[in-house]
């Protein structure tokens, strides 16, 4: 395991001490811009297609493609088309947390099933004013959703005592949450070698103290933490779509195909703000990925994104659902999922593996649309 030590880091990085470490920077910032700042105001319109494909079929196949069903301050959807040689196709929702996919189910016989979804959305940056309170409102009943458990997330037993741990002598939500987004960046880290964004069982992360992971790991367990002291918090479930517009390469698509540009973010519900904007997990990404060194904390690569990721995000980015548990709806084989963010199929011989090309082959395109 790798153990990093806290650093306490500024909130502001200069372009010039950035643009020093990695020369590619200069082109896209001011001298006395900072790297990385998202802000909200520009709305951009994107079109995302994932096409599936399920080799050596057996039986009744089925396919379960996410479509997009946020619509928020940051995200409109703007209506899906699909197509394909299904006998039946047609949009499905998810009863608790209304996450929905696109159902395709294909007749016994189809030696070569195929479908695909087009989904077009807008989307822009995220960023919090500290300095202006609002009254945030929302329903007491949904907000107390989203402080339960999960089957992956519990909010008890060793979650519970960590979260009181790392909160100890804290007295708001702000400080509360702030102490468990920086005991993330000290004590978690990126693990490359984790397939796709990772299961995201935050128990045995603190049992075994092993804080490898990837997006599903790392933002599950902010999430859980924050549940656990009573804040309400959620994962978002999406996909990158386009390259970041400060430069840096982990934070962004890296092609018009993003069939493994998935990524999970996360929210906070603070008294005085609303839904607030998190992300720890992209910090770590930055410091293990964005060059071919692993980065310190206070490393000013690092240092530009993580107070930034504290309350925004970069607007290059799908959200699909906020849904955990999910039972696929007419699945007969398999059993739910932690959480959609990958196509899904099955056959007679049972749920395929969503991260094997060989079995069940997708691929999912973004392009951007203007004019």
């Amino acid at each position: 395991m790798h153990r990093r030590a806290f650093l306490k880091t500024s909130t502001a990085v200069s372009a010039l001490a950035v643009a020093a470490t990695l020369p590619r920077l200069v082109a896209i910032v001011r001298a006395d811009e900072k790297v990385f700042d998202p802000r909200p105001g520009t709305w951009r319109t994107f079109e995302i297609t994932t096409r599936a494909e399920v080799l050596q079929p057996t039986g009744v196949t089925r396919v379960w493609l996410p479509i997009p069903v946020v619509n928020s301050e940051y995200q409109r959807t703007l209506g899906d088309r699909w197509s394909g040689n299904a006998k039946i196709m047609r949009p499905m929702t998810d009863g608790k947390y209304g996450a929905s996919t696109l159902y395709a189910e294909f007749a016994e016989g189809e030696a070569a099933p195929v479908v695909e979804l087009t989904s077009r959305f807008r989307t822009q940056n995220r960023a919090i004013d500290w300095s202006k309170k609002v009254a945030a409102t929302a329903d007491p009943a949904e907000l107390r959703m989203w402080t339960q458990p999960t089957d992956l997330i519990p909010t008890d037993g060793i979650v519970k005592v960590t979260a009181d741990e790392i909160t100890q002598g804290k007295t708001t939500d702000v400080e509360k949450v702030t102490a468990i987004y920086d005991w993330i960046l000290a004590n978690t880290y990126r693990e490359p070698n984790v397939r796709g964004c990772g299961v995201g069982d935050i128990k045995t992360m603190l049992e075994t103290r092993n804080f490898g992971g990837k997006c599903g790991d790392i933002n599950a367990l902010f999430v859980g933490l924050v549940r656990a002291v009573g804040i309400p918090a959620r994962d978002i479930y999406g996909i990158r779509v386009a390259p970041s517009a400060f430069g840096y390469k982990a934070l962004g698509a890296g092609s018009a195909n993003v069939s493994k540009a998935q990524h999970c973010r996360a929210e906070v519900f603070l008294r005085d703000y609303g839904w607030v904007a998190m992300d720890p997990a992209d910090v770590g990404k930055v410091a293990r990925e964005e060059t071919s060194e692993w980065l310190k904390l206070d490393h000013p690569l690092v240092q530009a994104v993580r107070p930034k990721l504290f309350g925004g995000w970069e607007g290059n980015w799908l959200a699909f659902n906020t849904a955990h548990d999910v039972a696929l709806p007419n699945a007969t084989k398999g059993g739910k999922l932690g959480f959609l963010m990958y196509p899904q199929a099955e056959t007679a011989e049972g749920r395929r593996d969503s991260l094997d090309p060989d079995s069940f082959k997708y691929t999912i395109t973004a392009r951007e649309i203007t004019g």
